[in-house]
């Protein structure tokens, strides 16, 4: 993404010296974990929304990218906990760490990434940070908790959906908009919009997630495995809600008890794009992005807000 390095280009790679940093363990083992996660990371959204959104009301400074770190310790140990609980044995096209070493080892590698970040906020007195932080990471844990007790039930509500991804996905994203503008700017009402700012990019970003199971682009995963996992996708409920009831039930059975069936994933992914189901997601997915898009062109207009615009649009409009 050129567009973001034009702005923040020199930020980024000093934030990667930084944050390798900032994992370094005594222990041997330990520390080739923490450089295998490190060659693996992905894009790295979250820090780019930190130091843009520090940068769009002042000069970036060391509290930006401790905020920025201590986003991404937080996101990176949240990442290998799912990968446990899910028994996952691939993370971005890498084996994962309970794969490579077990299980064990896994949990305890999260747990140290967090107790890092929390050592990083308290030896530096930036106590915002993990309270926006540590608020974030309840709310991911709230949601993810909501996911699994409503899939077991498959009990499809709109208003769920949107609790469960405003908690589970939104929530960090949200916080690192909220604490890399609090890190130049110190003021709560411009925390605060930042904060909604990136919840709406947040809803916006799992949407277009949600779309990709329905979707032709090679995106790393199958299309319909969302529906394998029984996991609640905003297509499938809009769809569930509209269809009769006959084949409601048709489509609540394959997901509950023929998820693996491939020919039967189809059929339920061929009901919902039938039944507008892909409209209506791309529909709300289009007005929380305009939403964000509202608040921060409430801010003066400069290079740096152009280029959060640009970002927001590029995670509705991305291929993978």
């Amino acid at each position: 993404m050129d567009f973001i390095n034009k702005i923040i280009g020199a930020e980024l790679k000093l934030f990667e010296k930084k944050f390798a940093e900032a994992v370094k363990s005594d222990t041997s083992s330990l520390d080739m974990i923490m450089k295998y996660i490190i060659k693996r990371k992905g894009k790295q959204l979250r820090p780019m929304f930190v130091f843009l959104s520090a940068k769009l009301h002042g000069e970036i400074n060391e509290s930006t990218y401790r905020a920025a770190a201590l986003v991404e310790l937080l996101h990176t140990a949240t990442l290998v906990h799912d990968d446990v609980v899910d028994d996952s044995l691939e993370r971005r096209g890498f084996f994962s760490i309970n794969a490579l070493w077990n299980k064990k080892i896994a949990v305890l590698v999260g747990d140290y990434l967090l107790s890092k970040g929390l050592l990083l906020a308290t030896s530096n007195n930036d106590f915002r940070h993990l309270h926006i932080l540590s608020d974030a990471v309840k709310q991911m844990s709230e949601g993810e908790l909501l996911q699994l007790q409503k899939s077991r039930k498959l009990n499809l509500d709109e208003g769920i959906y949107f609790e469960i991804i405003r908690n589970k996905t939104a929530s960090l994203l949200s916080s690192a908009c909220a604490i890399g503008a609090y890190s130049t700017s110190e003021s709560d009402e411009v925390t605060a919009a930042m904060k909604l700012f990136g919840e709406k990019v947040g809803i916006a970003f799992q949407i277009k997630d949600d779309l990709f199971d329905y979707g032709k682009e090679d995106i790393g995963k199958p299309t319909g495995n969302d529906i394998k996992e029984k996991k609640l996708t905003l297509p499938l409920i809009y769809t569930l809600n509209k269809v009769d009831s006959s084949l409601k039930r048709k489509l609540v059975y394959i997901i509950k008890n023929e998820n693996k069936d491939k020919q039967k994933v189809k059929f339920v992914v061929d009901s919902v794009v039938e039944a507008g189901g892909i409209q209506y997601a791309s529909q709300q997915m289009a007005a929380y992005r305009d939403e964000a898009l509202g608040i921060l062109n409430s801010f003066p207009e400069n290079p740096v807000r152009q280029v959060l615009e640009e970002l927001v649009r590029y995670t509705t409009d991305r291929k993978y």
